[in-house]
């Protein structure tokens, strides 16, 4: 009978922590957020209703009939029993009264006409222009630009304005200026032009540091492998240190490098060629130096890991083959390499995810650009929702392209267990089957 280990819970409730507030709550609010349309305009946690020039504009283009549309535009000023009310309490009842026999239940469109209006009262003027406008924003009836709190508030002032009913509900929806659930995310992503772009910059960006990554990091444990321990040691700690070097620091040598003050324009001005960025000069170069400054990092990691792999191999199996004959290639083709599919499986799986979701070597050097030739999936998924140019953060928007993102992952990572035969590599020897 099997017995639950309380202490080895215990110990495992750190960890069980962690995977649920880093790992599986990322991925539930990428997924919530991706359907909604929250931005800095509609904020978190909700909003006001407020109809602007913009939403007008947007609710014409819905089919909202004329009619209507000139009611919201001209709903400006009437002289209803709120508003002398309001007089009354502020300028006097005489005032209210002698203003509601010249001028009740009309309408003005502007508020230039209601203190024309305000100056046809003669028993109880109101002399101060100051006054005037005063008392004209107390019969302020207009819908634009105004904030309401709740739906209710909003949907009284149309019935005040005479709004037909029929109409209510898409000028409700148009005003709220909180998020919605919606749809409209993914269904842009796949209608966007830059989409495109963002996709193919991807698989180029993923593909060439991948393959640099992994057929680099094996070339260096290698070569190193057949190097003299204390030699060996040495080449490993510097191509090891793009790994440990801080991010900053690190893109900070590469564009001292690169840039036209740095290493490369500097020195080839001695033999006469005009100092340029070597960096952002042209898309080309930009990718070329993406490629590396991910690549090198990448390696370095695969070098440790299948340096460590090939250590694990018995030295039984190389000296025969020496005995036969075999050469140092012979040797890393027929028996280093493949007793190597464990560690290629997981440094390929493991970069691709890596390459996909990260930004921070792109973001350092190139920010995506020059005119965004380098802006990959991950970084636009970064720009849209937390800095962008425009300064409207949309994190619905943003949580979208995140959320394809887990998507391609996790196929990639089926792929990946699928074409090294995952179930052959996990299988019992056959000597104890």
């Amino acid at each position: 009978m099997k017995r639950i280990n309380w202490l080895g819970l215990g110990l495992l409730a750190p960890a069980f922590c962690i995977v649920i507030f880093f790992f599986l709550a990322p991925v539930i609010l990428t997924g919530f957020f991706a359907f909604t349309n929250m931005s800095t305009s509609t904020g978190v946690t909700g909003g006001e209703y407020v109809l602007n020039q913009t939403g007008l504009r947007a609710i014409e283009d819905k089919g909202l009939p004329e009619a209507t549309l000139k009611q919201l535009k001209n709903a400006g000023y009437r002289v209803d029993a709120k508003g002398l009310a309001a007089m009354a309490e502020q300028f006097g009842e005489n005032a209210a009264a002698e203003f509601a026999e010249l001028h009740g239940d009309a309408l003005f469109t502007s508020r230039r006409d209601m203190e024309r209006a305000l100056k046809d009262l003669r028993a109880n003027q109101i002399r101060s222009t100051r006054d005037r406008k005063a008392a004209a924003e107390l019969f302020k009836r207009s819908v634009l630009n105004e904030r309401f709190a709740t739906e209710d508030e909003f949907r009284a002032v149309l019935i005040e304005a005479n709004i037909n009913p029929a109409d209510h509900d898409a000028i409700v929806m148009q005003a709220y200026s909180g998020w919605v659930w919606t749809k409209e995310n993914i269904e842009l992503i796949f209608t966007l032009p830059s989409s495109l772009r963002y996709a193919m910059n991807t698989l180029m960006y993923v593909g060439l540091t991948l393959s640099f990554n992994v057929l680099f990091g094996l070339f260096l444990a290698i070569s190193i492998f057949y190097l003299p321990p204390r030699t060996s040691a040495i080449f490993s700690t510097i191509w090891f240190l793009p790994r440990v070097l801080p991010p900053v620091l690190y893109v900070l040598m590469w564009k001292w490098f690169t840039w036209d003050t740095g290493f490369i324009a500097t020195t080839l001005s001695w033999v006469g060629v005009a100092p340029k960025n070597w960096m952002l000069d042209t898309s080309t170069h930009a990718w070329v130096v993406i490629v590396l400054i991910n690549g090198f990092v990448g390696a370095s990691l695969g070098m440790i890991l299948f340096s460590s792999a090939i250590k694990a191999i018995p030295t039984s199996m190389l000296h025969a083959s020496e005995v036969d004959g075999a050469s140092r290639i012979q040797q890393a083709r027929y028996i280093i390499l493949p007793q190597l599919r464990w560690p290629i499986l997981f440094v390929t799986s493991y970069q691709t995810l890596s390459l996909l979701t990260s930004f921070e070597y792109i973001l350092l050097s190139t920010d995506g650009g020059p005119g965004r030739a380098t802006e990959v999936w991950s970084l636009a998924a970064f720009h849209t929702a937390l800095n962008n140019y425009g300064g409207n953060l949309q994190y619905g928007l943003g949580a979208a392209f995140a959320m394809l993102l887990v998507i391609i992952g996790i196929i990639a990572s089926l792929t990946y267990l699928r074409f090294f035969n995952f179930r052959e590599m996990i299988a019992k020897p056959r000597i104890e089957g």
